[in-house]
């Protein structure tokens, strides 16, 4: 399966630390695995789903689109104003 990363997320990626990284690695892994896991979104962000897992404690929402064989990775943040700007972003 093919993953691509937008900018948006690739900036919030490079931010974390070493821990952060290896459980936004375990997410990213589950979502290849089932790309079905993420909440689906409809209104202005159909055709894009989001996974929500917890990382160093904290609640992190992870928004991502599956086509056929390849997941774009789009966002990662908190949920504070996430879908705000993500609607301006998409």
């Amino acid at each position: 399966m093919n993953v691509a990363q937008t900018t948006r997320f690739r900036k919030a990626a490079k931010k974390l630390n070493r821990n952060q990284k290896q459980d936004l690695d375990r997410a990213v892994r589950a979502i290849v695995n089932d790309p079905a896991i993420g909440e689906m979104k409809t209104g202005d962000l159909s055709g894009v789903s989001v996974y929500k897992f917890k990382m160093n404690k904290q609640l992190v929402l992870l928004a991502y689109q599956f086509h056929e064989q390849a997941v774009t990775l789009l966002a990662l943040g908190s949920h504070e104003n996430f879908y705000r700007d993500l609607k301006k972003s998409w």
